[in-house]
């Protein structure tokens, strides 16, 4: 990391940690901060903080499982310490079973873009491309892709390109498209997509033969991750989670942290997701923005304004620092039109006590900063 990038992470973990209020994302925490909330999340939880220590994956990292499996709707799951260990592990047991290493996956994939395609490098895996478009593939694009593969992995949401999910019935189609490949769920956002698609956990889940969840992007825990399937699928994941060095000695302080967040923010989603669509709606407002989507399918979203974005992230910062209002969160500009910088809107508890005219308010004096 160079020193003015250290210097930006800094000033703004200071400016957001003393702001009022937020209206993207949640408060930065400081390690006493995270110390404290860990032992309000230990009561949370609901784990009986009396029993022994977990070793290896025993005692509270087994509950969690556990509880997973049940709210997915699964046989059973494994938890690993990272998701890109979980992706790996999965990809290469559906290929392993197959005898097919191709992965039809979109460009935009985890795996593709956020893991130095680990799955090619450790795995010995190869990828294909049904579509480039910013969407679930079709089924006549699956059904008419190039190469034939084993295994069919769908980000729900598709993170890159705005959070985008499909409909119910667009998801459905394409996994029927499939019929004797297996299908994997990379789920790390499943948790706020019930709502778009209108089907409970577990439906969603039963349209894969396994999926990826974690524990840290929405629920705010510390890290953490499982995968959810079959005996037999869970059986072989957790032997591969050891052979990538993933079953830990101990790990209780992370899966207190993930059953405190399907216990605390788990139910706060819906609203997330409603609130999102208000903020979406006054932000669409500002001279020259883009909203991707245009309607927000989930309680995240892109927002697109038509400046750099050191000239963003400076008056982000002013903002927070001289009105102690934290707008928006790091920027960007990924192309593909140049002058416009895109940040990533995401709406958590903070967010649900701004009304459209605080917001309104709060850009025009974002707008001024920036003249």
């Amino acid at each position: 990391m160079t020193e003015p990038e250290l210097t930006t992470r800094e000033r703004r973990f200071h400016a957001f940690h003393r702001c009022g209020r937020l209206l993207s994302g949640t408060r930065p925490q400081s390690v006493r901060d995270r110390l404290a909330t860990l032992t309000a999340d230990a009561d949370l939880s609901g784990y009986d903080l009396d029993r022994s220590q977990d070793l290896y994956g025993d005692g509270v990292i087994r509950a969690l499982e556990e509880q997973v499996a049940d709210l997915l709707g699964k046989p059973d799951a494994a938890f690993f310490p990272t998701g890109t260990m979980a992706q790996q592990v999965a990809l290469r047991y559906w290929a392993d079973r197959s005898g097919n290493r191709t992965v039809a996956m979109h460009p935009l994939s985890h795996p593709e873009l956020w893991e130095h395609r680990a799955y090619q490098r450790l795995g010995g895996l190869t990828s294909v491309w049904p579509t480039e478009e910013p969407r679930v593939p079709t089924p006549d694009e699956l059904r008419d892709c190039e190469e034939k593969f084993g295994t069919l992995m769908l980000e729900l949401p598709l993170r890159d390109a705005g959070f985008i999910l499909p409909s119910w019935d667009e998801l459905v189609a394409a996994v029927g498209a499939v019929e004797g490949v297996h299908v994997h769920l990379d789920g790390a956002r499943i948790w706020e997509s019930v709502y778009h698609l209108g089907h409970s956990l577990p439906e969603i889940a039963a349209l894969g033969d396994s999926i990826y969840v974690s524990f840290y992007k929405t629920l705010e825990g510390i890290s953490g991750a499982a995968l959810a399937g079959s005996a037999d699928f869970v059986r072989e994941a957790k032997v591969w989670r050891h052979r990538y060095g993933g079953s830990l000695y101990q790990q209780w302080p992370v899966a207190l942290s993930a059953l405190a967040g399907l216990e605390r923010t788990l139910p706060r989603l819906e609203s997330y997701v409603a609130q999102a669509k208000v903020v979406a709606d006054t932000l669409r407002k500002i001279p020259g923005a883009r909203l991707v989507p245009e309607a927000p399918h989930t309680h995240q979203f892109q927002l697109w304004l038509p400046y750099g974005a050191g000239e963003l992230t400076e008056a982000t910062l002013r903002l927070a620092e001289e009105q102690g209002v934290g707008l928006f969160g790091w920027w960007d500009e990924p192309g593909p039109v140049p002058g416009h910088s895109m940040t990533e809107m995401t709406i958590a508890s903070a967010a649900l006590e701004w009304t459209p005219e605080e917001i309104e308010e709060a850009v025009a004096a974002f707008l001024e900063l920036l003249r």
